[in-house]
């Protein structure tokens, strides 16, 4: 929300279905992916979002959210919203002792700082999913149609690129 304000975009908590109902574009946080997957379940959120999502609102998932948007988690039958043709794996940077930053190079953009807090791989892509920024040749930030995923936090620095990016999504969408 923060990124958002200094991007001069209103925005607002999604906690449940009903404050979808003014919301152009949705960003799916970081944080525990079961937790988010099994509040968005008990809640009916998760088909909301799906509705919205095939009524055209696009959707930014950053690394827990990049997880829930997947339609594959390696070893994992957690809830998910299976929007995403993407085989992701949890944690697989290692745990939050691990975290690390690194400079990326990504399409549309430029460099941009990557902030890796136990973060996700995505191990595979399919069905025209485009990869806009790799790590030693694994995919970090990716786009589908009016879907973007990041297994990074870019909401972490100042840099508002890739945010304005997914503004530019909404708009489009």
């Amino acid at each position: 929300i923060e990124m958002l304000k200094r991007c001069n975009i209103s925005a607002v908590e999604v906690r449940l279905p009903e404050d979808l109902n003014d919301v152009d574009g949705l960003i799916i946080p970081g944080g525990e992916s079961t937790t988010i997957g099994n509040l968005m379940r008990r809640s009916s959120l998760d088909k909301e979002i799906i509705k919205k999502h095939r009524n055209g609102m696009a959707l930014y998932g950053t690394c827990a959210g990049a997880i829930l948007l997947a339609k594959d988690i390696v070893g994992s039958r957690q809830p998910r919203l299976n929007l995403l043709d993407i085989s992701v794996k949890r944690n697989d940077y290692g745990r939050q002792i691990d975290s690390f930053e690194a400079e990326l190079k990504v399409d549309k953009i430029g460099k941009v700082k990557g902030v890796f807090i136990r973060a996700p791989v995505i191990e595979k892509v399919y069905d025209g999913v485009k990869i806009l920024a790799k790590l030693d040749n694994k995919p970090v930030l990716i786009q589908k149609n009016n879907i973007l995923a990041s297994t990074f936090h870019p909401e972490l620095t100042e840099d508002r690129r890739v945010h304005e990016y997914f503004i530019g999504m909404v708009k489009n969408s």
